[in-house]
């Protein structure tokens, strides 16, 4: 399909019954629909919007284009769980309607209050020489779930000094007032965000420019997000435009945070480090909530900007992380899978064993859809796994301890997916043993290793029958206790 201004930017309600028939019959045949992920039901997912708890479950939106593969008119897409993993689908929750929002409903984030959840956004509208004009809005959920929406943008555009790509907002409550953090770029295209604060949730004043120790990162801070671990304070975003640093800022735009301390009485966030928050392939725009049991769980997109993936000829694109729960250690965001993921398991299989300088198939370790636990020791060089492994296929995962890195290696992993940014990617680490818990999806792939210290986080398109798992040990001998369970739907 040629997609042009027209056919990019149609409301979802535009959609005939022969069209959408058309996209589910396409996205039918998929051979890499997931299992246990978030999804789209047909066209393009991104960034995850509203996550919060209300009335008992867990309501998360994502943007969505429903036409096609490809970014155009942005709708809210709402999911609500009770558990974080069995997730049913709402349909749209919020689509444009207003002039302001005349090309789209772009991200944001939800707070409750007085029994109603706000859904703040950025409404996107294209004027006639086709300008970005940017403005923060509302919508309101009721316990019906029922949506309301502001007819006019509590923010109407960016403070002066600041280029209309002016959005994101993430509002939480301290004590008696209301915060907003937005995602920012300056006249001179360096990437920032902007606070504003509010007694009613209605009426918002500037307070100025967040303030940091890195004012030249970047050109876009995209998807601010601060909140509060174990009394650190914690600032998520995804900054466009880093160069690659050592291991780090290799995929075309990337994600990390800030742990230090925010005053504030001078918007700043005092930190003196960024933290890359993934090192695999596809992990862009998290966001958190706070679960009642305390909690600070993250979801982010399992995917990028400005990339195509080979689901994209099925008429659907992307998909979200499973939820992960923050933790920090020694200064470090730790992400671990929720808890409640043990209720997918099913069938357990187990291999324990020692390799020296061979390769050696776990027949008994069949699959496409499952949880790996174990871990992995490795002497003096290279050893590791062979995940998803078939006829000239495999993705490969592992400790390299004379060079000391963790590498995830999908160079062969089936179609290609955004080879001009690399098949590799590494981080360093000096320990020659690691756990690891690895959650395989029909086309994607999370490891986290040392319960959370790293994770790699990427998207894999190998045929349907490249289900074999592998273990091999290159001229150095390793050991390997491992679980796996079939996960269950």
């Amino acid at each position: 399909m040629s997609w042009t201004r027209e056919t990019r930017y149609r409301h979802y309600r535009e959609m005939t019954e022969a069209e959408e028939q058309e996209l589910l019959e396409k996205v039918s045949k998929s051979i890499w629909r997931q299992k246990f992920h978030i999804q789209p039901p047909y066209g393009l997912l991104n960034d995850p919007n509203g996550f919060t708890f209300y009335q008992g479950k867990y309501h998360l939106f994502y943007q969505w284009f429903p036409f096609g593969p490809v970014h155009g008119m942005k709708h809210w897409y709402h999911v609500e769980s009770e558990d974080l993993i069995h997730w049913e689908e709402k349909g749209v929750g919020i689509a444009p309607e207003y002039d302001h929002e005349s090309h789209g409903i772009f991200s944001g984030s939800g707070i409750v209050k007085a029994d109603l959840l706000y859904l703040f956004y950025t409404a996107n509208k294209r004027d006639q020489d086709w300008n970005r004009v940017s403005s923060q809005s509302f919508a309101v959920m009721d316990k019906q779930g029922r949506f309301t929406k502001q007819e006019e943008p509590v923010i109407p555009k960016q403070p002066e000094g600041y280029t209309a790509n002016f959005r994101d907002p993430k509002v939480w409550k301290n004590g008696n007032t209301f915060y907003m953090i937005i995602g920012a770029e300056r006249e001179n295209h360096t990437g920032c965000a902007l606070l504003y604060k509010s007694a009613d949730l209605l009426n918002w004043s500037f307070q100025g420019e967040l303030k940091t120790d890195f004012e030249q990162f970047g050109y876009m801070w995209e998807c601010p997000d601060i909140f509060q671990i174990e009394g650190n304070d914690v600032l998520i975003l995804s900054p466009q435009g880093l160069e690659p640093e050592g291991d780090s800022y290799h995929n075309v735009h990337n994600s990390g945070c800030f742990i230090g301390h925010f005053d504030k009485e001078k918007y700043y966030f005092q930190s003196n480090a960024f933290q890359e928050l993934d090192a695999g392939f596809d992990f862009y725009a998290p966001q958190t909530t706070q679960a009642p049991d305390g909690r600070q769980i993250l979801v982010g997109w399992m995917g990028l900007p400005d990339t195509s993936y080979p689901a994209d000829k099925d008429m659907w694109s992307n998909c979200l992380t499973i939820p992960r729960e923050l933790q920090i250690k020694n200064n470090k965001i730790y992400q671990v899978p929720v808890k409640e993921m043990i209720k997918k398991r099913g069938a357990l299989t187990t291999w324990q064993g020692n390799l020296d300088g061979e390769e050696r198939a776990l027949d008994n370790f069949l699959g496409a859809v499952y949880e790996l636990n174990g871990d992995m020791t490795v002497e003096d060089g290279i050893a590791g796994l062979k995940l998803r492994t078939g006829k000239e296929e495999e993705t490969l995962f592992y400790l390299d301890t004379k060079r000391q890195k963790i590498v995830l290696d999908r160079t062969n992993s089936g179609v290609p997916t955004a080879v001009d940014y690399g098949t590799v990617r590494q981080t360093s680490c000096t320990d020659n043993k690691i756990s690891l818990r690895i959650f395989m999806d029909t086309s994607s792939v999370e490891i986290f290793v040392n319960e959370g210290e790293f994770v790699f986080t990427s998207r894999i398109f190998p045929q349907e029958e490249s289900k074999g798992i592998k273990l091999f040990a290159e001229d150095t001998a390793a050991s390997f206790a491992l679980n796996k369970w079939d996960y269950t739907s």
